[in-house]
């Protein structure tokens, strides 16, 4: 077994980290906890222990370009539309 982790793997795990972080954030501090619960799930996506249990039960691996295009649709659903650094704001004033 190979112990080195390749640089996709260490990319994919800071992607998962900011993904859930995202997701904690629209969970906690905003108006719509069930779309940061949602967020908190795609951030699996991008964590590779939980992509080789997902490739050891089905076989199947989610492919780069499908996990590229989720992260877009993630950042613009946060940024954008959930407006997260207002949540930010948000969490600061309560810290």
């Amino acid at each position: 077994m190979n112990n080195t982790l390749p640089i996709g793997n260490i990319f994919s795990s800071l992607v998962g980290i900011v993904v859930l972080a995202i997701g904690v954030v629209n969970t906690f501090w905003g108006n719509d906890p069930g779309f940061g619960i949602f967020i908190v799930f795609l951030a699996f996506v991008y964590l590779p222990p939980a992509n080789a249990i997902l490739k050891n039960l089905t076989g199947f691996s989610i492919p780069s370009a499908l996990k590229i295009a989720l992260g877009v649709f993630i950042l613009w659903a946060s940024l954008g539309v959930g407006e997260l650094f207002d949540k930010i704001e948000l969490m600061r004033m309560d810290l």
